[in-house]
């Protein structure tokens, strides 16, 4: 995942809600996906694996977070065992045959949760955190890019 990549998903985690939390954990579990998938097209079993492996430290993450006083989260549970297993073998067979079907049932549980967190209106789970607005400023022969927390933009302070 590059560093830009990764500071996207910074900004977006601190202003998330639960179900957004989740969400973003889905576009993160495909982007490492699509990334080993490139990673094997060019011959870098290294970055497939390490990529794969990322991924896969994810989806450890929502099965350790499902709430078993709810029915549906023993069949996630089942479907992320299934997506578990599928890159345990990509990984071990060093192909990425058995990806498809795992990035399939991925895609439509992260569909489902997008339409679900657009009903989710409880904020952001992270308390005591800015809102970062970023722009472009051109200058004299020069393209600046410009941070402002509309908190100290009220004050009539610029970040």
């Amino acid at each position: 995942m590059t560093k830009d990549l990764i500071q996207a998903y910074t900004a977006k985690i601190t202003q998330a809600s639960k179900t957004e939390l989740i969400v973003i954990i889905y576009e993160i579990i495909l982007e490492d996906i699509k990334a080993a998938r490139l990673s094997y097209k060019n011959n870098d079993m290294e970055g497939y694996i390490k990529e794969l492996k990322h991924g896969q430290r994810f989806l450890n993450e929502l099965m350790g977070t499902l709430n078993y006083n709810y029915i549906l989260s023993y069949d996630l549970m089942s479907l992320y065992l299934f997506v578990n297993k599928a890159i345990i073998t990509a990984i071990f067979k060093k192909s990425p045959e058995k990806l498809d079907e795992a990035e399939a049932i991925l895609e439509k549980l992260y569909s489902s949760f997008k339409e679900v967190s657009k009903q989710d209106n409880s904020g952001p789970v992270m308390q005591n955190t800015q809102q970062v607005y970023a722009g472009l400023t051109y200058g004299k022969g020069v393209l600046n890019e410009t941070f402002i927390d509309p908190q100290q933009q009220n004050r009539g302070f610029m970040a």
